[in-house]
């Protein structure tokens, strides 16, 4: 009988359900977007954790069936935000409480992950690289870090700089709320800056050693949105190059080792880029462009919330030479 592994992830705005075989090959991959109100700019806790529980039983019938009667050998879900103490967010209790269930069910083990090393697995393994010790960039509606990742060290993931203020999906989401678009933003302001041309609205880049800033240049952007003086689609652009620019910068400052960033003994020239804002085809080749082959991105379609991470977590938790 093949052996299955499981993953759910419950973050702000997706339940994700993902299933692995003994293989490592992927065999279901579902996700729901949280429904948000046309003009509102987010959800409560309390509105995330009850979509959830209406989402993932649908979610969860589809996987059983798409595992065609294999066993649930182990299961993984996200508890936290990141791997840091105090983090905690009430949406990840649903996914956890379900996990554990069937973990139970099934006389299986449970593993507890944080969404941030989610999307790092996530990220290795659709860029079909295996990395060990690498810089990361995470980059979402709820997070913009800069991190050193190290699979031998206690802790794995240590942060070395980010936003000090607004997150780069929140600059994202707010200008493009503004401009009329659904939330989230992201996909709608991507489609709508590739219509700017040669216009392109200057937004203002604010970094400094390896901290960033997105409130004043969100702050530019709504002025210039209420006055009117660009087109909506070179705000959108502007907006996606800022952001672009802004992360070009945070890492190089860190390659530099500027006396202004945080202390770094050794910084690996290899970056792995993740998190939803990362599925933006103009920042990725931005990026790229400057980069070169030091960066290295998660796909698209798994750059933004999901569990494959968490299942190939778990995957590899209980069979630890399943790795690329």
């Amino acid at each position: 009988m093949t052996e299955i592994y499981l993953g759910i992830d419950t973050s702000c705005y997706t339940t994700s359900l993902a299933v692995l075989d003994d293989q490592g090959r992927l065999i279901f991959d579902g996700r729901e977007m949280l429904a948000v109100p046309a003009g509102e700019r987010g959800l409560r806790q309390s509105e995330g954790v009850f979509a959830h529980l209406r989402n993932l039983p649908g979610l969860a019938e589809a996987a059983v069936r798409a595992a065609g009667g294999g066993k649930i050998a182990a299961v993984t879900a996200s508890t936290r935000p990141r791997p840091v103490e105090g983090s905690y967010m009430p949406v990840f209790t649903v996914g956890e409480s379900l996990a554990k269930a069937m973990a139970a069910a099934a006389g299986a083990p449970f593993f507890a992950l944080s969404h941030q090393e989610g999307h790092l697995l996530a990220g290795l393994w659709s860029a079909g690289v295996d990395w060990d010790d690498f810089l990361a960039v995470h980059v979402s509606g709820g997070t913009t870090e800069l991190l050193a990742v190290s699979v031998e060290s206690v802790p794995p993931v240590r942060e070395l700089g980010g936003s000090a203020d607004l997150q780069a999906g929140q600059f994202i989401d707010r200008v493009g709320v503004a401009l009329g678009l659904p939330f989230p933003a992201g996909p709608h302001l991507e489609r709508l800056g590739r219509e700017a041309g040669d216009e392109v609205l200057p937004v203002p880049v604010s970094v400094a050693g390896t901290s960033l800033s997105f409130s004043g240049p969100e702050s530019f952007v709504q002025r210039a949105v209420t006055a009117g003086t660009h087109s909506p689609a070179a705000v959108a652009r502007g907006v996606e190059q800022a952001v672009a620019e802004s992360l070009l910068r945070l890492v190089n400052n860190a390659g530099k080792g500027d006396k202004r960033t945080v202390p770094v003994s050794s910084v690996s020239s290899r970056v792995l880029f993740v998190g939803g804002v990362m599925a933006n085809g103009f920042i990725r080749e931005y990026l790229a462009e400057r980069l070169g082959e030091a960066a290295v991105f998660a796909a698209p379609r798994f750059a933004g919330d999901n569990a494959v991470g968490a299942a190939l977590y778990a995957l590899r938790k209980f069979f630890p030479s399943k790795r690329r």
